[in-house]
């Protein structure tokens, strides 16, 4: 592989560095900044912010609710740790039921409340229908079977 001769003469040295400077200047740019100012509103989405994502009124209240009730679980967590270490008889199975106790309480309360809650929704709606005239009412009966569902309808 043949290798290029090193310029020996100052001539030559400066010929090459000028080339290479109009290389560089014909060279398309990298980047643009574009510095006109933007306008006062327009279409585009609003730029997300630094801090705390915007949230519905809703949200920001369940969200200080939750925050203020942990807060409140801090006191009674510290009195009971200075109580096991006070006693110095600090039995782990102990501090797990106690720390077990409250949630284990709580879920069914919740989930049964939520069950009572539910089932007035399940329950469909009374309708009342009044018709004058001839009526003509059709039955359909439906069936859906196999593990790639076929419905057939018949009357």
């Amino acid at each position: 592989m043949p290798t290029q001769p090193e310029p020996t003469d100052r001539a030559e040295v400066t010929k090459l560095a000028i080339a290479v400077e109009e290389a560089l200047a014909e060279a398309m740019p990298t980047r643009y900044r574009d510095e006109s100012p933007l306008p006062a509103y327009g279409s585009a989405p609003p730029a997300a912010q630094d801090g705390i994502p915007p949230m519905s009124a809703r949200t920001t209240e369940v969200t200080r609710a939750v925050m203020y009730c942990s807060l409140a679980t801090v006191p009674p967590g510290l009195v009971a740790t200075a109580i096991l270490v006070a006693s110095e008889h600090a039995n782990p199975t102990v501090i797990g039921m106690i720390c077990a106790a409250p949630a284990a309480i709580a879920v069914p309360i919740l989930a049964i409340a939520r069950l009572i809650r539910r089932a007035g929704e399940a329950a469909p709606a009374e309708i009342h229908q009044h018709y004058s005239g001839p009526v003509y009412q059709r039955h359909t009966h439906s069936s859906t079977r196999g593990v790639w569902a076929k419905t057939t309808n018949q009357q």
